[in-house]
């Protein structure tokens, strides 16, 4: 469902010209009103009613909401309070979120597997590269193997069989994979009969 700029408005109180832009394209199709600060609000925009607020919180306020207008009328608007990394996550998860809905809109399939970890490993290959990283292949390959080869043991309760034939590993391979990556495996005890 894509929203309309009359259905869906946004107050963002942020100094940051990156969140800023961040946010307009997670809210591209949103009324989005940015601001530096609460004192940059113009009255006009201080009687508009917004769907959500959210507030840029210096680092080391922890728990203090920054000072907005008492004219401002919150009694029905989602807020969002965060430093500016945390507001830099958020405005990556509504991005995703937006771009869910309006794939589910048209008809498409949510993004695939294949394109969130795209996604996600993009930003993790730029910044090892900007920090001379090396040998990129093992560390990727060891990080996305440990949580698939956990995820099957739960799934499969700890059997180690029936874990390799999820996986489509041979079940020695895969005894030497758990042993390499030090994956604890816990066994599932079979449900016990209850008499009626």
């Amino acid at each position: 469902m894509t929203l309309s700029p009359s259905a869906f408005s946004v107050l963002l109180l942020s100094s940051d010209a990156d969140i800023q832009t961040q946010f307009r394209q997670a809210f591209k199709d949103a009324s989005v009103t940015t601001v530096r600060d609460a004192a940059a609000l113009s009255k006009d925009s201080a009687k508009r009613i917004f769907d959500a607020v959210i507030l840029e919180a210096k680092p080391g306020t922890h728990g203090v909401v920054p000072a907005l207008p008492g004219h401002l009328d919150l009694t029905q608007a989602l807020i969002i309070t965060g430093t500016r990394s945390a507001l830099r996550r958020v405005s990556k998860f509504m991005q995703t979120l937006n771009r869910s809905k309006h794939a589910a809109a048209n008809g498409q399939a949510a993004p695939s597997l294949e394109d969130f970890i795209e996604r996600k490993m993009g930003d993790f290959v730029k910044g090892m590269r900007n920090g001379s990283g090396r040998n990129l292949h093992p560390m990727l390959i060891s990080a996305i193997e440990r949580p698939l080869i956990t995820r099957a043991l739960q799934e499969t309760k700890g059997n180690q069989i029936q874990a390799a034939e999820l996986l489509g590993l041979n079940r020695n391979t895969l005894r030497k994979k758990i042993q390499e990556l030090h994956i604890p495996v816990k066994r599932g005890r079979p449900a016990r009969m209850r008499d009626a």
